[in-house]
């Protein structure tokens, strides 16, 4: 070891010394000791009705790393009839995510979510709140499609919903508008028909949540659409304070 390098290592134990000097004149005895970050536990979202909850060290998934770990799912039997498996698209640091159903005809055949004619609709929506959706973050309850776009039974949503949540833990949005009756009725736990839970905030891990119509409703029943209006005004109220606060 030459003098050189041997005159460095002295310089910086003589720094770490006055360091720890100092720190233990300051009242400081103990420095708390950081996990490495593949040690930390994965960030999870909050109890419902929980708040924030205690402050934990974690780790937060990347929405890639997500993916990876649904891989070619066959976890339910939906996996038989999809084309494409459906995980999500948009930013992954998004303020909102809007939740929708399942897949359907042309979201299985492409494997992005609301591509098809309800897709087009939730597009001018967004355009109209002055987004596009390289801004905010689109998925379903389900990743793969219903056989005849059914409503998908207890035993799929329990094998999709947990990377659902996961996702929704990566992004920590804002704000999460919940399309339709069975998009608001499985992420509140709450039977209660859409025409009654939409238009009211409520909570979802401590994340405010706005039920509404969903697109391709608008699209049978276009009266729905000055309501579908108005909850999203409200969205874009909350995205503003949020923004402020």
């Amino acid at each position: 070891m030459g003098n050189d390098v041997k005159q460095q290592i002295l310089e910086i134990l003589g720094q770490t010394k006055s360091l720890l000097e100092d720190l233990a004149l300051s009242g400081t005895h103990e420095i708390p000791v950081i996990p490495r970050a593949e040690a930390l536990p994965r960030c999870e979202l909050p109890p419902s009705g929980g708040g924030q909850g205690a402050a934990v060290l974690c780790q937060r998934e990347s929405l890639e790393e997500i993916l990876t770990d649904l891989g070619d799912c066959r976890r339910c039997p939906l996996c038989e009839g999809r084309k494409n498996i459906v995980f999500g698209v948009g930013n992954p640091q998004a303020r909102l995510v809007l939740v929708g159903e399942a897949p359907g005809r042309e979201e299985d055949e492409k494997g992005e979510p609301f591509v098809g004619e309800a897709g087009r609709l939730l597009d001018r929506i967004l355009h109209a709140m002055g987004l596009g959706r390289d801004q905010v973050y689109i998925c379903n309850v389900e990743k793969c499609r219903p056989p005849g776009n059914r409503d998908p039974r207890l035993e799929e949503i329990e094998a999709c919903e947990p990377f659902l949540i996961r996702q929704l833990a990566s992004i920590r949005p804002s704000v999460i508008v919940a399309l339709g009756k069975f998009a608001a009725q499985t992420l509140l736990r709450d039977q209660t028909s859409i025409t009654r839970l939409r238009g009211t905030w409520k909570d979802y891990h401590g994340i405010p949540l706005m039920p509404t119509y969903h697109p391709a409703y608008l699209l049978r029943n276009p009266s729905g659409k000055q309501e579908v209006w108005e909850d999203m005004k409200q969205v874009l109220k909350r995205l503003q304070q949020s923004e402020q606060g």
